[in-house]
């Protein structure tokens, strides 16, 4: 780390930090203190837990209860990926902890609070299942509503002939395939990676159902007796917006990736000119460039407001990249069904969910619910095995449960990417207690409300109510939020160059005379080759 007489002369810039992390990172491997992050060695844990899932287990109560050892590989291999190895870019650094931990907190809702071989189900289309054509699967309804025709339907589900690439048909629920292996390929990686849950029966209530002709399909194609759906069709005001077709898709996410590679463009030039966003040591009393406001208090809210934008704009801008690979560009002809335009609603719902429902609706609504499922299902699994009153998930007590595991996981698993990152950071100081902080307000929110009658906030009128909580919510992250931009600062997560052609520094905006046009010279000395004493130790090093 640095020595204390430089923080006065040292960094001028942020290249200065950015050389001192790199330095910092060859010196660390150099001495063994620790590994270099490698690929494609980094994704054998998540590998070994998909060659599990790929063999089927209903049937084998022993291979079934291994899934208890699959979650205790991928742990302990996070564990260790997060202990001793380290990346050289600042992205990639943070990246280890956070995706690591995340791996160990997914697993544990796909594994140990759910068997997802026996308990999910995803929408899959029928052609290429069991060889019927669109047109035989439209015909004679009443037939295709028989008994005997569901369960053919539902078998062939599960022992089919085709892959995804060949379904044409209706809408159907598809449980756990065993044939052709290809299909079960598709199934096990689906799960793995669809983490909303968008066409599973396990779908998270942030997103919309599917739309009212694939409800349809799914409902006459339904065998009595199954499992039914974890999830309701219910639409409330808090979902975000789904699509149904392929060109208005493709259109608004491209319209995201566009804009958003201009704002994050502008949002990384703003940001190096103020030491707060590089420094090795971020605080207040850093000088703030000349085009701040002079005000103490401004200035906290502009840093504040300009981290929660950066944050926000780059994640809208990466999650706008999948439907336009998977849908516009890979497309049904090769993904079947996982291109339907219904499996990419939106990542985030409109920001009247936090004027309505305040942190709750900040939470819980407006901010992407990626990791929705896999923090809320712990708490529910613990609840209903305990057999308690705080099963009802609708106490008060069930409620705290559920907020103070969901919160308690979300504060880990950034925690864990603080852990990782280049600088020195505070993991449980600052990320994890921003986090657990925020059900302690979500909490407190819940209570206030119920001392003022419903009856009575109705007096007032809309805009009255929401321009209370505009206010009241972030003036709590006024006071909050500073935890986690404190440790992003700190960790050098904005030292990451998320554009590599720069508008904004290519006409003279940058903060240093070395800033220009294009933004990723320096990439092959992140992502490169490394050789190692052994063939596990050889590989590509970030």
């Amino acid at each position: 780390m640095l020595d204390a007489h430089k923080k006065d002369s040292w960094p001028r810039s942020h290249y200065d930090v950015i050389e001192h992390y790199y330095a910092q990172y060859d010196k660390q491997i150099a001495s063994g203190e620790y590994q270099p992050f490698l690929y494609p060695w980094g994704t054998l844990g998540a590998a070994v837990v998909i060659v599990y899932l790929l063999i089927p287990h209903q049937n084998r109560p022993w291979l079934k209860k291994c899934r208890f050892l699959a979650f205790a590989w991928i742990t302990g291999f996070a564990t260790y990926t997060m202990t001793y190895t380290r990346a050289k870019g600042m992205a990639p650094a943070f990246g280890i902890g956070l995706m690591s931990s995340w791996s160990v907190a997914w697993c544990s809702a796909i594994l140990v609070c759910n068997d997802c071989q026996t308990d999910f189900q995803r929408i899959e289309r029928l052609e290429g299942v069991f060889g019927r054509s669109r047109q035989q699967s439209l015909q004679d309804p009443d037939k295709r509503d028989s008994a005997t025709d569901k369960k053919e339907v539902q078998n062939e589900m599960i022992k089919g002939t085709s892959g995804p690439s060949r379904r044409h048909g209706t809408f159907a629920w598809q449980p756990y395939p065993l044939t052709p292996f290809i299909e079960r390929v598709d199934w096990v990686l689906d799960i793995f990676c669809n983490f909303r849950g968008a066409g599973w029966n396990w779908r998270t209530s942030a997103l919309p159902p599917p739309p009212r002709f694939i409800q349809e399909e799914v409902r006459l194609n339904s065998v009595a007796g199954t499992r039914p759906p974890k999830t309701s069709n219910r639409i409330h005001a808090g979902q975000v917006k789904g699509y149904t077709t392929r060109r208005a898709l493709l259109r608004a996410n491209t319209y995201t990736f566009v804009t958003g590679y201009i704002l994050l463009d502008l949002l990384k030039t703003l940001l190096m000119h103020d030491p707060y966003f590089w420094s090795p040591y971020p605080s207040r009393s850093h000088p703030a460039p000349k085009f701040y406001p002079s005000s103490p208090t401004l200035i906290h809210m502009m840093r504040l407001t300009l981290s929660m934008l950066s944050i926000q704009t780059a994640l809208s801008t990466i999650f706008s990249l999948g439907p336009i690979f998977f849908c516009g560009i890979v497309g049904p002809s090769l993904l079947g069904a996982r291109a339907h335009p219904f499996m990419y609603p939106d990542a985030w719902a409109r920001y009247t969910a936090v004027l309505d429902k305040g942190l709750a609706g900040w939470w819980g609504n407006w901010w992407h619910q990626t990791f929705r499922f896999a923090f809320s299902e712990p708490a529910r699994r613990m609840l209903e095995s305990t057999g308690s009153p705080l099963s009802d998930k609708h106490s008060i007590g069930a409620k705290t449960v559920h907020l103070a595991v969901a919160f308690g996981l979300s504060g880990a698993v950034h925690a864990c990417g603080s852990h990782t990152s280049a600088g020195s950071t505070r993991p449980l100081h600052d990320p994890l207690t921003f986090f657990m902080v925020q059900a302690a307000g979500v909490w407190a929110e819940a209570a206030l409300s119920l001392l003022v009658a419903p009856r009575r906030r109705r007096l007032l009128p809309l805009w009255v109510r929401r321009c209370g909580t505009f206010v009241y919510v972030h003036a709590w992250f006024y006071f909050t939020g500073h935890r986690l931009c404190n440790d992003f600062a700190r960790g050098g997560v904005w030292l990451f160059e998320p554009v590599p052609l720069s508008l904004f520094r290519g006409l003279g905006f940058g903060a240093d005379a070395r800033d220009g046009w294009w933004c990723w010279g320096g990439v092959t000395r992140v992502v490169r080759w490394h050789v190692g004493d052994r063939w596990w130790t050889t590989g590509i090093a970030f």
